[in-house]
């Protein structure tokens, strides 16, 4: 499917783990946990680190989450995605979204093992793009694909 059909069904999960958030709100997991919020979802930060996030409890791992989640940001190094991956197999989500902007979650170890455990994969791009995006992150969108930062299409 295209990805943003795939970025759609994402989206369809309103219980959404954001892996990632740091203590810094200036960090851009942070700017996406803030709009998931603001678009009304049930977001839940993820940050072993951290106690709280921007007044919220934070979580060590999804797994942690009380009732589970649909879907799971990814805003991490690629190597922590791929740590990630197998908690989100875990705790049973049925979308992982790995951030590729400026910074980059994607770990294609990570990819093919939550393909393999029946995981929905959106491997690059920025929720910001779909979820109700300004012209900036529209431009970065269409750029990215032109240059085959961030997929076009998404096996699901």
């Amino acid at each position: 499917m295209d990805l943003r059909e795939a970025a759609h069904q994402f989206l369809q999960e309103k219980r959404v783990a954001i892996i990632g958030v740091s203590r810094d709100p200036a960090e851009t997991a942070n700017a996406i946990f803030a709009r998931f919020r603001a678009k009304g979802y049930e977001v839940f930060p993820v940050n072993p680190a951290a106690q709280e996030v921007e007044g919220v409890a934070c979580y060590a791992r999804v797994q942690d989450i009380p009732g589970g989640v649909g879907a799971a940001m990814l805003v991490t190094t690629p190597a922590v995605s791929a740590v990630v991956a197998r908690d989100c197999v875990a705790a049973g989500v049925r979308w992982v979204w790995m951030h590729r902007s400026i910074g980059d979650s994607v770990s294609e170890e990570a990819v093919i093992y939550l393909r393999q455990n029946q995981v929905n994969v959106i491997p690059g791009a920025c929720p910001m793009m779909f979820l109700a995006p300004d012209g900036a992150h529209q431009a970065m969108c269409w750029l990215m694909q032109a240059v085959g930062r961030i997929p076009r299409q998404v096996p699901v």
